[in-house]
């Protein structure tokens, strides 16, 4: 542009030169899309009627540990090889739940527990989730008995915002043809 503000980017087949990109989400691991606990071919939710299909961020390790005991899975052993999660959604959402807490790849944990029961993984996956998830559940809920400091934090995000949003629209009227005042 004449204002020399912008990107190339890609729409459909053509190259433009663009004040706004098209965006592409970075969602990346194991655990890209975490399902329910209690149905694994649903996404995690907290509009699921039942608080069991989730982990809230404020739960304490009590109720972390007794979600992922109560988890659904199924009769049969974690399979020795990622393909025989293929069929088993619960089993394949509590590996990736593991994966992901754990930092491992998903290969890592069937390697590690593949051909053992929910007996066996379920304690383990008790273990990781409560170590790794009850320290920031205690956080949210200090964070959510200080208002003030939750209030000061708001004031600043949205004064920065602002002036980030003020300096980008000013751009935008240029390019548009807007007159400034």
């Amino acid at each position: 542009s004449e204002l020399g503000v912008g990107v190339e980017m890609e729409v459909g087949q053509e190259t433009v030169h663009g004040f706004f990109p098209i965006t592409e989400p970075l969602i990346e691991g194991p655990a890209t899309r975490v399902m329910s606990l209690r149905e694994g071919t649903k996404k995690m939710s907290k509009s699921d009627a039942s608080d069991l299909s989730r982990i809230n961020l404020t739960d304490d390790a009590d109720t972390i540990a007794k979600k992922i005991r109560k988890a659904k899975t199924d009769p049969a052993p974690l399979p020795s090889e990622l393909e025989g999660l293929k069929d088993r959604p619960e089993a394949d959402n509590l590996v990736g739940i593991y994966a992901a807490l754990s930092e491992r790849s998903r290969e890592d944990v069937i390697s590690e527990f593949g051909g053992q029961q929910f007996s066996v993984f379920k304690p383990a996956l008790v273990d990781l989730a409560v170590a790794k998830l009850a320290p920031i559940a205690a956080e949210m809920r200090r964070l959510e008995a200080d208002t003030t400091y939750i209030d000061s934090v708001l004031r600043d995000g949205g004064e920065r915002a602002g002036a980030i949003a003020e300096a980008n629209m000013k751009t935008v009227r240029e390019i548009v043809g807007f007159l400034s005042n």
